[in-house]
């Protein structure tokens, strides 16, 4: 062979290997990369699986694996062996359980995703239906470290926008309070403190209705087929099924349940009102925006004038006349107080 037609392939040969080989950056090591990275999203997955199991207090199994991870019954039997041999969970007469490590691994990945979804909700535009998909992604990825400079970015919140509480660094977290609305009975009112986010399809049909955390509810019916309840001044209708994501707990108190959800927008041009709060279904951006303006418990607001459409009203507040929609102002409520000018 000729000796440069030699040197050529050797040459090729070199760079075929290193192509598929060179450190981090080859084929074979994004290749297996990708494959460990799968493994782990598999493992934290299941272990937030397990920890769900665990603090609702109902039995993990190998066939509830499956079904949560959507893999074959072959597949998570591995994953329960390479939990098991990574001593992350036992198991008994069928059942999975935790080990200490295998908890606060879970509370780990699960504060990571509480601390997503709060700065999704409240630093970012980002449709609400959107914010478990995207904090799943990230889950997976932040560290410890970049977790806790997370939380200090946004205050160190103590829950998330559905109402579950967030891990701390820690790994502590308050027991499981509250009931789900579905055992609630007729003229019974309470507080939303919980919206479970999955399944996506039940979710989203849940905030289309335009139930939030923080709202009050008052049962009208509960019945096998369906349950009625007012949310602060609008009827809602829930199939059982669908109210079993919602948890509540109850006022007992009767002085502390509100009476009245009288709105801005329901205010006419020359009437004021004294704002009593802004409901939790205005968050981020726009929340923040409102309290910039000046619209905060106390605050006296008059209308001044609506737009042929009726949709985007001029308020006064303060020294000021701001415009705001019919959207935001339909959760601002307030109390109409008379003039005496």
């Amino acid at each position: 062979m000729n000796p440069q037609t030699a040197l050529l392939i050797f040459g090729m040969g070199m760079l075929l290997v290193m192509f598929l080989f060179y450190p981090e950056k080859g084929i074979y090591y994004r290749w297996k990369k990708a494959i460990l990275s799968t493994e782990r999203v598999l493992i934290e997955d299941a272990l937030k699986h397990l920890y769900d199991c665990e603090y609702r207090k109902v039995n993990c199994t190998l066939q509830s694996i499956a079904g949560n991870l959507e893999i074959s019954s072959d597949k998570a039997a591995k994953l329960v062996q390479r939990l098991e041999s990574l001593r992350l969970i036992t198991s008994e007469n069928s059942n999975l359980f935790l080990t200490p490590d295998g908890r606060s691994y879970a509370l780990r990945v699960i504060r990571v995703h509480r601390l997503w979804e709060k700065f999704l909700a409240d630093e970012t535009s980002v449709p609400e239906i959107d914010w478990h998909t995207q904090a799943e992604l990230k889950e997976h990825k932040l560290t410890p470290a970049q977790a806790n400079a997370l939380a200090a970015k946004i205050g160190n919140p103590v829950i998330d926008p559905h109402g579950d509480p967030i891990p701390t660094s820690e790994g502590n977290l308050p027991e499981h309070v509250g009931v789900l609305l579905t055992t609630l009975k007729t003229n019974d009112v309470a507080i939303i403190t919980h919206i479970e986010d999955e399944p996506k399809t039940i979710y989203s049909q849940i905030i289309a209705l335009g139930l939030h955390p923080g709202m009050q509810i008052r049962v009208i019916e509960n019945s096998q087929t369906r349950i009625v309840f007012d949310a602060e001044g609008d009827e809602k209708i829930l199939a059982p099924s669908f109210a079993a994501n919602i948890t509540v707990e109850l006022i007992r108190d009767e002085e502390e349940i509100q009476k009245e959800f009288n709105t801005l927008s329901n205010l006419k041009p020359g009437e004021k009102a004294e704002v009593i709060r802004i409901s939790n279904a205005l968050r981020g951006q726009q929340r923040r925006r409102l309290m910039d303006l000046g619209v905060v418990p106390g605050t006296i607001i008059s209308a001044e004038m609506v737009n042929p459409s009726g949709d985007l009203i001029a308020y006064r507040i303060k020294d000021a006349v701001i415009a705001l929609r019919k959207n935001q102002t339909d959760h601002i409520f307030v109390k109409n107080i008379e003039d005496n000018d």
